[in-house]
Parts: C-alpha cells; structure tokens; sequence
C-alpha cells in the first residue's frame, strides 16, 4: 500500500515506521514540521515538510494524499500548553485539514489516533471500583485538559463526517490509554520536566507523592503500532480501545521509580502541579492530573476480537522501560524524539522561551 502518515517521526510514528517496514512492501510517506536526518529508520520513508495547522495545509495535504490507499493522522500538540490557540488549531483545525484532504484525494481509509482522553469521567461499580468501559462509553472529555477537548471536537469531526459525507473511505478511531517506551523517555521529560533539571536526577527520586487511589492504563507503542497496522491490513473501520494490563496504580508507579509512595491528597497535589504550571516553573498542565484521577478504565476487548491484537508487554514492564529511558536520557534521530539534555535546554529557554510558552508560526 501508499501509506501517508503525518506525525510519523514521533513516539507512535516512529514505531509504526519499523513495523509497516517490517511487513515489506509498503510505500510510506511522513508529513511532519520537522522531517528527520536520513538516519535509521527515518531514511526509508519520504518526507514532506508541513505543519498541519498552518494556513493552506488542506490544500497540500491533498497533493501528498493524491494516490495514496491510506491515511494514520498522528500529528497533535501537547506543548506549548500555555498556548491553547496553537494547540487547537493542531489538534482540531489539522484533523479538519487532514479529514477533507483525504476525502477530496479519494483516499481509501483514514486512521485517526483518538485517545482514553476522549472519555467522560469514570462510572463507579456498585462496589465503587472503577468499571471498565466499551467504545460505546460517552465522549465528553474532560472539560479542564485541553488535550481532551481537542480530542473530542476532533472525533466530532469524524461523526460530521460518517453522518454527512461522500462516504468513500473508512474512517478508523484508535483510542489507546497513555502510550510509552523508553525512546520516548527524553520527550516526555521536556513535555514534563523543568529544562534545568537533568534526566539523571530522577535516580534521585526516593518519595513519590500520589494519590493512593490513582490507577490509569498504558499501552507499550510498539503495541499501539501494531494494532494500527492490523486495522489497515483488514481495512477494518470504527473505534478500538487499546490498554495493556495491569493498570498502573500509584504504588506501580512508585516501584518503577524505585521510590517511597507518599499518599497524598488530589486536591493537594493539584494545586501545586497548578501553581508551578501558572508561573512558568514546569511545562505539565494541570488538567492532565484530572484525567489520570477522573478517565475510566478501557475494556480492549473489540480490538483482540476484531483485530486479533493482544499487547505484546504489560504495562508495568512498558513503564520500567520508560523510566530507563528517562535517566539514561533516550530519543532517536527525529526532533520530535531527540535525546534531552540540559545545555540544549536551557540553550532553547533562552532563545526561544519556555516550552510551554513558545509561540510557534
């Protein structure tokens, strides 16, 4: 197949790369703001250098999609969160562009990666346990991350479109719990981490303060990959939760760290993330807290039916890889994915401001 993925250098684009090569055969084209040196596995993809929220990007995209039997919308921003106006014409003016290129070029199929984030806040059990919920589950968000509401109005988009639209292609929703590895240790420190601090310094963590409540599902990304790849191979259309057992709970998290958990109340641990995150000291929005206190737990069970997937690494072993890869300050040859270090970011901070302030074009 032609294959165009946009974000295809990043955390999932990356692994999707090494897996569609691994099936052979396939044309693959990146569309990406920052194509990567022709280093490995980067040098056996085409590359198209293009924001997807920049004025004219349907346009162009239609160009690149012209031929092609599929499309995986990966592209999205996390940063800068101070910059809501930026991260919405990514997340949801970029699925727009995205969704009508591929529609006008006649593309076969769209794969968009959607997120747990799209999910209104958990139902109890009748025990108070949280329950597990299908892909029936009502998409609201939640209403105080950005992130999730980027989310949502981007699968309203999908909804405008199967209701409404030529229906010529298949519109497939991948909706995956957190997705890690340890490559993708550096950029989800600099998405996470002030610039001064050093990736070594989390061998230091001895206490880690969490609510003991705290449980949210991971999935490992060559795992996310994989499922991407079945959907395209059977053309299969809908939504499909995709989580790793065991969910990672605040004491899972601690052993990870190798560190002490020092229950701490959510309303306490909120306010600090807020304050810090308000006076530029830390990139991490708040919000993101309440959907790891709020967001449901996933049932996967549709995508081992229909896809025939089951994660190849439980989520406590993506977590520990994860966390090797952020002390030893791991990344790859995109920038997406670069390694971090705190010469190159203090470097950016001065010329360029605070990640979670920076204004991009």
């Amino acid at each position: 197949m032609r294959i165009v993925v946009t974000g295809l250098s990043g955390n999932l684009g990356t692994a999707l790369l090494g897996r569609l090569l691994a099936d052979g055969g396939h044309e693959i084209v990146g569309v990406v703001r920052r194509p990567p040196h022709d280093d490995e596995p980067y040098r056996h993809a085409s590359w198209v250098g293009l924001d997807v929220a920049q004025e004219g990007a349907r346009q162009r995209l239609q160009e690149v999609f012209a031929g092609a039997d599929a499309v995986v919308h990966l592209a999205w921003g996390f940063q800068p969160s101070h910059v809501q106006e930026y991260l919405d014409r990514v997340g949801i003016e970029g699925t727009q562009a995205v969704l009508g290129a591929a529609d006008a070029a006649g593309v076969g199929q769209l794969v968009h990666l959607s997120s747990l984030g799209v999910y209104s806040p958990a139902p109890p059990d009748a025990d108070g346990a949280p329950a597990r919920v299908d892909e029936s589950y009502p998409t609201e968000g939640i209403p105080s991350l950005a992130y999730s509401k980027e989310k949502v109005a981007a699968e309203r988009l999908l909804d405008a479109y199967e209701k409404t639209g030529s229906g010529r292609m298949t519109v497939t929703r991948m909706r995956p719990a957190l997705v890690i590895q340890g490559a993708a240790g550096s950029a989800l420190l600099r998405y996470g981490l002030p610039p001064f601090v050093p990736s070594s310094a989390l061998a230091l963590v001895k206490v880690v303060p969490l609510p003991s409540d705290l449980a949210i599902q991971a999935v490992h990304t060559p795992d996310v990959a994989d499922a991407v790849a079945r959907a395209l191979e059977r053309r299969a259309g809908r939504a499909f939760n995709l989580a790793a057992d065991p969910p990672l709970t605040a004491a899972r998290i601690a052993a990870a760290l190798g560190a002490r958990l020092i229950p701490t109340p959510r309303p306490v641990l909120r306010a600090v993330v807020a304050a810090s995150w308000n006076l530029g000291l830390q990139p991490l929005d708040p919000g993101w807290l309440d959907l790891a206190y709020t967001v449901p737990l996933m049932s996967s069970e549709r995508a081992r039916r229909e896809l025939d997937w089951t994660p190849g690494t439980d989520a406590q072993a993506a977590l520990e890889e994860l966390v090797d890869g952020m002390r030893s300050g791991a990344g790859t040859a995109s920038a997406a994915l670069r390694s971090r270090s705190v010469p190159a970011e203090l470097r950016d901070l001065v010329t360029r401001g605070p990640i979670s302030h920076r204004r991009l074009p």
